[in-house]
Order: structure tokens, then sequence, then C-alpha cells
């Protein structure tokens, strides 16, 4: 039985990153997102960093979980209305979902490459 979703106050101060905020129902939520983050000590840039293809981790395949035992599940929807009173979100970030409703499924990925190239440190002299 398809339902009304109603929320009386929501607050999100930020969604980003292939995220998604959904009062309502969707079939499928597919949020994607690759990220190269790069902090240098010394912020040179050639202009041709940035390749998912020279990172393995882009290049993976996904775990996907294996149920291990059937699951038995039974759903009562009593009444035809989602009703949330007040939502009060900071942030929702990378791949993430905030829904009142409901979803068939959700497929979210999100691979992130963490890079720091610093300076390097002479050792100090022994005495």
């Amino acid at each position: 039985m398809p339902r009304l979703s109603v929320v009386d106050d929501i607050s999100v101060n930020e969604v980003t990153f292939s995220s998604t905020l959904l009062v309502g129902d969707i079939e499928d939520v597919k949020p994607r997102t690759m990220a190269l983050a790069v902090q240098r000590e010394v912020p040179t840039f050639r202009g041709d960093e940035g390749s998912f293809e020279s990172f393995p981790i882009f290049k993976r395949p996904i775990p996907r979980p294996v149920p291990d035992e059937p699951v038995a599940m039974t759903i009562n929807n009593a009444r035809s209305l989602i009703r949330v009173g007040w939502v009060d979100v900071l942030s929702v970030s990378t791949s993430s979902l905030l829904q009142v409703g409901s979803s068939r499924s959700i497929d979210a990925e999100t691979r992130t490459k963490h890079i720091r190239q610093l300076r390097s440190r002479s050792a100090p002299a022994s005495p």
C-alpha cells in the first residue's frame, strides 16, 4: 500500500557529494561518489592530477553482503501515513540518504583516496 509522507519541520544545514534529502517514496536510490582529496604542504598543482585509474581502490569490485540465513519479514502498514514531527540534521554527505518514506533498494558507493604530500624534514643533528 502506498503511504503519504508528512514532515512538520525539517532543518538540514548541508546536503553534499551525491547525497539526497527525500520526503516521499522512491523505487531505487543509487548515489555515487569517487573522490581524490589531495593535501600538500606546498600548494603546487601541475594540472594533470586526479586520474582515478591511477589508484587500485577505484577499480576493485565492491563486496556485496550475502545473507547466510533466510529472513522472515512481515510488513503491516496499519496507517497510510508516515508522519514525522521534527528533524534537525547538520549534514548529509558522501553518498548518503536522509529519507522520510520508503525505498525498494539503496545501492550507495563512496570511494575516497586521501593523499597528503608533506615536505621531508631533516633529522635533527646528533650531539
